[in-house]
């Protein structure tokens, strides 16, 4: 695999854990008792502890795309082991007649 396409990958990775983990320890105003500044929703996190999300996401999309990678050069898990696919999907024999 090219360096280009696992970056691209792994920035998927990234991406899709990232609004995973964005809901975790969210908290409004409401629920913890702090002011409120005019024009804030009132769904606004009081306190949305970005940094904190950014270094979770890193963690959890390395291993994860360590696991990608690792399947992809072992060949532990292939498009020919997903029953479904087999006969039905982008790669499945062309029927004759």
């Amino acid at each position: 695999m090219k360096p280009q396409s696992a970056l691209a990958i792994y920035l998927l990775f990234w991406t899709l854990t990232l609004f995973a983990v964005l809901p975790f320890g969210v908290r409004t105003p409401d629920e913890d008792g702090s002011d409120t500044v005019a024009g804030q929703a009132s769904s606004a996190p009081s306190n949305p502890m970005i940094g904190k999300k950014l270094a979770w996401t890193t963690l959890i999309s390395a291993i994860l795309f360590g696991l990608f990678m690792a399947n992809y050069i072992e060949g532990w898990v292939g498009v020919n082991d997903v029953p479904f696919w087999r006969n039905h999907g982008p790669y499945a024999p062309e029927k004759a007649g």
